[in-house]
């Protein structure tokens, strides 16, 4: 067989390219899942540890108040409802705000007007966790220690940091969803009659309540995993807060403050595992909840 029958047999070069890709796509998709079941199955075996090899109830560790691994009290309580607490707040708070900024910048101002400050939001989503942290420090808690008294640590300042830090991401995907609403929608709006408002109001926003909702899911989950911003204006006290002033811990400010001082194999240090293993079921959980609002939005 020469090598002109060999040509018009044998496979073309776009064959082999197509089976060199799926070979390439098939192993990068192994390894990536691999590396996410081995990282599960260590948190899982390190944050259980605790459960089996010190007997701690898994009610009482959920439940309890009392946060002393030193003297064998393991209450994650406080840092869970500090955790909720303050995202909760955070993306309330944020989500009205991001929607009245996207709405301005797609819907009302000129769009030479969002071709500026699109760029400028997407930047903002881009500055470290520290910056923020900084501003909160310097900024935030004197004019909290001013306005009402105390310290100025505590859930309130941590509060205002994650909504600063989260807004631009919120802004951001709000944009792209509501630019996704076909144009369409809008001249059909405007041809029935419909004022502008009358336009966002019932056309533009129905579409993309999907979008916008996991805009809100996205933020909150980023303000949930949020650990050194947090940690440098929450007061960083494992204990139960009484109001927004009080000084008070989330589940990454104390993993983030204690890591570093603990024995591996400690119980001390099993505990700080057993915290990581919740943050990392509450992230899954964000995860969940955006799939399951963009199956609901393409169904």
């Amino acid at each position: 067989m020469n090598d002109w029958e060999k040509r018009l047999t044998g496979p073309s070069k776009e064959t082999n390219q197509e089976r060199l890709g799926r070979v390439l796509t098939t192993l990068s998709i192994t390894v990536i899942g691999l590396l996410v079941v081995t990282i599960l199955v260590f948190l899982a075996s390190k944050g259980l540890s605790l459960l089996f090899k010190y007997g701690v109830n898994v009610w009482d560790f959920l439940s309890g108040t009392d946060w002393s691994p030193k003297k064998g009290f393991y209450g994650a309580l406080p840092m869970i409802v500090t955790s909720f607490g303050v995202t909760m707040m955070a993306g309330v708070v944020a989500l009205p705000l991001s929607l009245m900024v996207a709405l301005a910048v797609t819907e009302i101002l000129p769009a030479t007007f969002r071709k500026v400050t699109q760029p400028v939001i997407e930047l903002l989503v881009g500055i470290p966790s520290v910056v923020y942290g900084f501003v909160g420090l310097t900024v935030i808690i004197p004019v909290l220690r001013q306005w009402f008294g105390g310290t100025g640590f505590g859930m309130l300042a941590a509060t205002v940091v994650l909504f600063l830090m989260i807004v631009p991401t919120m802004v951001s995907m709000t944009i792209d969803t509501l630019l996704a609403v076909p144009e369409s929608y809008r001249m059909a709006s405007r041809g029935l009659g419909a004022t502008r408002w009358q336009t966002i109001y019932r056309t533009i926003l129905p579409s993309a309540t999907g979008g916008v909702l996991t805009a809100m899911i996205f933020g909150m989950a980023r303000a949930f995993g949020e650990a050194l911003a947090v940690q440098m204006v929450i007061g960083n006290a494992s204990i139960m807060p009484t109001s927004l002033m009080s000084s008070a811990a989330t589940l990454t400010s104390v993993l983030t403050t204690g890591i570093g001082n603990t024995v591996m194999g400690t119980a001390a240090n099993d505990a700080l595992w057993s915290l990581a293993l919740v943050l990392l079921v509450m992230s899954l959980f964000f995860n969940l909840a955006m799939r399951l609002v963009n199956r609901n939005k393409e169904g």
